[in-house]
């Protein structure tokens, strides 16, 4: 039995070093950690249980010089702040990172039990792509990964961390998953690489330009979340898992809160300018209004006329959307439609309630906009909240305008409960645009345009007094209540505690058909 041990034993130690020292000594030299590294860091210290330790690829033919133990990818389980999460971390030093029939087998078997158990899976990347000398083989375990991405999608949170190269098909398992993590300067994704696209297109383009975090997290709205080091966005991953739940039937954690739960926020009395065309930050009405101030953003870096974020109110998480007026002065787009509709589908799909905090003059114009899609970008977001059953509040903190108005979760499309601050003003549209097209005869008789300027100021000053104001809409019941701003914390976790046990069901279909 003993001989049999050592056996065992030894192959285990193969399998811990399955890179040549050669591999392991250039990913250090680079500035990565290696697969295993990452685990360590991630999990907590000595919960990780690794299955498909001594698998090895079976290509005999297939011209490949060794068969190393893990077949470049490390798979198991272990726990994250005590609660359980499974991962798969490719291990570059290992062929590359490239994945093969049995890099498939254990990947899928991962993410068969993580969807089985109901629990997060989080993939740290870090590959170049199929292994070409097994061919087609390959791309049918691509094949599997992904159908397996689309059924535990709105089931468990899947959570991928771009460590290095992720490149052509490959880039589409991460693009499924609810979240992409990645790092400055060290993580790459594209379809097609410089040399191609230079070759197709005559286009020179640098790596990092083309596929780099500082590009993906401001352009193209694949990376959500960036960060200058491996630990620190390894340390993000762990906070973002503080605030989802387990699977769809769990509820997302709750913890004691630490900020009072009746503490009053008189500084956003101050924080509105005397002018409704003045801006402010809407980021400081989030943190007055959330435990500690603590606000973790989604996608920070691009479509910031809206901001989007995980938060805790009375110590329940929660997903915040707001309008922005320090950008475009809070304006929905094309890009800031369809960042929220995503995120506000992401927490319906896991029991994560809302909190909208609107101030919206209305969607951006242009004919960029319109041959963009502006109208089927915005239904998406329309879409999603009117589709979402979890409890939703929202404040009307200043403008809500239009449209945009309507589906930045009014009463109308079914929010719970909707607030307003005496600030607010709702209507159609704004005051110089509705008197410029109501009392466009009367303004066109005057001659003198300082006469016209001096009446076109009374109509608007009287159109501000009527109508741009949030007690019409209060006293039809479209605002539920018309709040101190200093109140808005303790109004919202009031809201919340009684919505816990809202119920909601949906009719009985196949799915719906989202604006895509």
């Amino acid at each position: 039995m003993q001989e049999r041990l050592d056996d065992l034993e030894e192959r285990r130690e193969q399998a811990r070093h399955a890179g040549s020292e050669r591999s392991v000594n250039r990913q250090h030299e680079k500035g990565k950690m290696l697969a295993r590294e990452r685990i360590e860091y991630l999990l907590d210290p000595g919960s990780f249980h690794e299955i498909d330790m001594l698998a090895r690829h079976r290509a005999h033919d297939a011209g490949l010089p060794d068969r190393p133990y893990t077949d470049g990818v490390i798979t198991g389980w272990g726990t994250v702040d005590g609660r359980k999460i499974f991962l798969f971390s490719q291990d570059f030093t290992v062929m590359g990172g490239a994945l093969g029939e049995v890099f498939a087998e254990k990947t899928h078997k991962i993410m068969d039990l993580a969807l089985s158990v109901g629990a997060p899976l989080v993939g740290l990347n870090d590959g170049a792509g199929a292994r070409i000398q097994e061919g087609v083989v390959s791309l049918d375990g691509y094949g599997g990964i992904f159908r397996r991405n689309v059924a535990a999608s709105g089931v468990i949170p899947q959570i991928s961390v771009i460590l290095g190269p992720c490149a052509g098909g490959a880039v589409y398992s991460p693009a499924m998953t609810d979240f992409i993590f990645m790092v400055r300067e060290r993580s790459h994704m594209f379809i097609t690489g410089p040399d191609v696209v230079k070759t197709v297109t005559g286009e020179e383009v640098t790596l990092e330009e083309l596929g780099g975090a500082g590009s993906h997290s401001s352009k193209s709205g694949v990376a959500t979340f960036v960060g200058p080091t491996e630990e620190e966005v390894l340390d993000s991953v762990k906070t973002l898992l503080s605030f989802l739940p387990s699977n769809n039937l769990e509820p997302a954690p709750h913890f004691e809160p630490t900020d009072d739960p009746t503490r009053s926020t008189p500084e956003l009395r101050e924080l509105m300018p005397a002018s409704s065309s003045l801006p402010y930050d809407m980021t400081k009405v989030i943190e007055a209004v959330v435990d500690d101030g603590d606000f973790m953003e989604y996608f920070p870096h691009w479509a910031k006329s809206i901001v989007c974020g995980f938060a805790r109110v009375g110590g329940r998480s929660v997903g915040v959307v707001a309008n922005q007026p320090m950008i475009l002065a809070g304006v929905l787009d094309i890009e800031s439609s369809s960042k929220a509709a995503r995120f506000v589908r992401t927490c319906d799909a896991f029991g994560i309630p809302l909190l909208t905090l609107i101030d919206v003059p209305g969607f951006l114009p242009g004919v960029d906009q319109e041959y963009g899609g502006i109208i089927r970008h915005g239904a998406k977001l329309l879409y999603a909240y009117c589709e979402a059953t979890v409890p939703r509040i929202s404040v009307v903190t200043r403008k809500a305008y239009g449209g945009a108005y309507v589906v930045m979760d009014s009463k109308s499309v079914g929010s719970d409960l909707t607030f307003a601050w005496p600030t607010a003003e709702l209507a159609v549209m704004g005051p110089q645009g509705a008197v410029e097209i109501v009392h466009r005869r009367e303004l066109a008789e005057f001659d003198d345009a300082g006469e016209r300027d001096a009446r076109k100021t009374e109509l608007v000053d009287d159109y501000v007094d009527q109508y741009a104001n949030p007690y019409i809409a209060a006293e039809r019941g479209y605002v539920d209540e018309v709040i101190d701003p200093a109140d808005t914390r303790q109004r919202i976790i009031a809201g919340f505690d009684m919505l816990a046990t809202k119920q909601e069901e949906q009719p009985r279909r196949k799915h719906g058909i989202v604006p895509l």
